[in-house]
């Protein structure tokens, strides 16, 4: 049987729509379900997408049920009682940030994630949102879907991670300012973030994988010159890693780490902070990225883009990196 995924539209005013429902109407390892506007989609298909019929279910026990049988039709999960149920192209301006469109955005990702929490799906893929449309609809200081759905599953120790084929990256720190990075980061958070990746690593069907993990400063510290942080939290986490029988080295020079002579000895790299990590994969592998989180009791991947408001709606968009956010999760939902 094939695993159910819970796609969201994303923000409507972006590319999410319209590379949800290309994928769909090419993609067909997995059943999907998309958590969106009935209207928005529809348009969408028109536009991007017309072989796709559109089905619309209200119920989560409809969905439970339903056959997935023919692969010219798009499932959409749209319960009556939710906002972006009844969302119209004339509710948002295309490539604006907006309240509508982030409300529509946050409510897709909080129903669809609460129906893989209770068993309805078998994991949830999530397409880009706008945090500024967020925050306008209401949702103060929000951050992003990593620490939401991490909220929502009432799990603490996660981590995000950047993915393509073999190459993995996991991150110590991420939504914070750059200010506030050396100060974040602990010796116990390196070891947990590190063991998060490489369980996940195993998951995937990788034994003993080799990590790699990156120094917190410039050369990695250029033996106390440049800092000694790498020297009083780096180095003592990797040694209680290798400990603990775990394949690590390090820590390396950043601006190295990610040269085809280092990065393909290893299985994962641990970055320190969010633009370590993102620069260097987003360089390597910006069309195929995945991004998912590490530690939640319930299998998340995303795509590795943003909204990309200029290119809303004008047929333009890439979903590669989409089909490989839906590949992993298949791979993880067949064996979990």
């Amino acid at each position: 049987m094939k695993p159910l995924l819970a796609v969201t539209m994303g923000d409507p005013a972006g590319i999410g729509p319209e590379v949800v429902v290309k994928a769909a109407a090419e993609w067909h390892d997995a059943n999907i379900a998309v958590w969106g506007a009935p209207n928005v989609l529809q348009s969408a298909i028109e536009r991007f997408a017309p072989t796709l019929k559109l089905t619309v279910l209200n119920d989560l026990n409809e969905l439970k049920t339903f056959p997935f049988a023919e692969q010219n039709e798009l499932v959409c999960f749209a319960p009556e009682s939710a906002f972006y149920s009844s969302l119209k192209m004339e509710d948002f301006c295309l490539g604006e940030v907006s309240e509508a469109a982030g409300h529509a955005a946050y409510e897709c990702v909080v129903s669809a994630t609460q129906a893989v929490i209770d068993g309805f799906a078998d994991a949830i893929v999530t397409a880009p949102i706008n945090k500024a449309s967020i925050n306008l609809y209401g949702i103060k200081n929000f951050c992003g879907h990593t620490e939401l759905i991490a909220e929502m599953c009432e799990t603490k120790n996660f981590s995000m991670q950047q993915s393509a084929g073999n190459l993995r990256v996991a991150f110590v720190t991420v939504h914070i300012p750059l200010s506030k990075v050396a100060e974040s980061i602990t010796k116990e958070k390196i070891i947990d973030t590190t063991t998060l990746i490489y369980d996940g690593i195993i998951q995937e069907g990788i034994e003993n994988p080799r990590i790699a993990i990156a120094a917190i400063n410039p050369h990695a510290g250029e033996n106390g010159y440049m800092g000694h942080e790498d020297i009083e939290i780096t180095e003592p986490a990797i040694e209680e890693l290798l400990a603990q029988g775990m394949n690590v080295e390090g820590p390396f020079p950043p601006d190295t780490l990610f040269i085809p002579e280092i990065r393909e000895k290893f299985d994962g790299i641990v970055a320190m902070y969010h633009d370590q990590g993102h620069i260097p994969f987003k360089m390597l592998a910006f069309d195929k990225g995945v991004n998912s989180t590490l530690g939640l009791p319930i299998i998340r991947t995303s795509v590795d883009h943003g909204t990309a408001f200029n290119l809303a709606w004008l047929g333009k968009a890439d979903i590669g990196s989409l089909v490989a956010a839906l590949n992993l999760a298949t791979v993880k939902a067949k064996r979990s």
